[in-house]
């Protein structure tokens, strides 16, 4: 991948790691022209994740922003993920048994290789030719579609097109959570305009998977987080 790219799809949930991306490709990759995409698959959180990236991308200035509705996938996969259904109750990590480690409650079934899909149909009717997101190396907890073989078999796929091809890149799939933080604070992200908590309440619950990996990718870097002050 060159130095600087002119056009690109970002996947963009307003969390921290897709915020992080989202400035990556601004300000380090020089890309004028993003076209972000947030999802609304029927994430308890999605009210709180998209107030943060609707301000990222006027921060940014982003080509455009749009917020594609699929809220019917809550009920299409039924009560498979913690992060969806309105039966099951996002759990502590603490909570969570060793063994359900590589793939927890919150995992939603085949969510990024369907949300990538569409991103790419996006990318190749823009004629962009590059969709990146966020996946990075869970350091608690981890997914099957946030791993570099994923990237790696997704991109064997998209090199059948025949016409228009279209490129999946993920450049945090070796980072930390710390490391992308680091990447971060480097590009003056603002994190107090991101949200993390897979419960969505007004304050992050500072238990759930994803707050206790926050907390301490931002302890590792020696900074505060700014929605929690710890």
């Amino acid at each position: 991948m060159s130095r600087k790219i002119t056009k690109a799809v970002v996947l963009l949930s307003g969390g921290l790691d897709s915020t992080t991306l989202l400035h990556f490709v601004r300000k380090k990759l020089g890309c004028r022209a993003i076209y972000a995409l947030t999802f609304n698959y029927g994430q308890k959180h999605f009210d709180r994740e998209v107030r943060c990236a609707r301000w990222q991308v006027r921060h940014l200035a982003v080509r455009e922003h749009l917020v594609v509705d699929l809220s019917f996938f809550a009920g299409f996969i039924g009560r498979s993920s913690s992060l969806t259904s309105r039966f099951n109750p996002v759990p502590d990590y603490a909570a969570i048994r060793p063994e359900e480690l590589d793939q927890p409650p919150t995992y939603v079934p085949n969510r990024n290789m369907i949300l990538l899909a569409l991103a790419c149909a996006h990318a190749e009717a823009l004629r962009a030719g590059r969709v990146f997101y966020a996946a990075q190396k869970q350091d608690y907890y981890g997914y099957w579609d946030c791993s570099a073989e994923f990237v790696r078999d997704m991109n064997r796929v998209l090199k059948l097109n025949r016409r228009n091809p279209v490129a999946l890149h993920a450049p945090f799939t070796g980072f930390s959570k710390g490391e992308v933080v680091a990447t971060g604070l480097k590009l003056g992200v603002n994190y107090a305009r991101t949200w993390s908590c897979y419960r969505g309440n007004l304050k992050p619950c500072g238990r759930c998977p994803s707050c206790v990996e926050r907390l301490a990718a931002f302890k590792a870097n020696g900074a505060k987080d700014p929605l929690n002050g710890c």
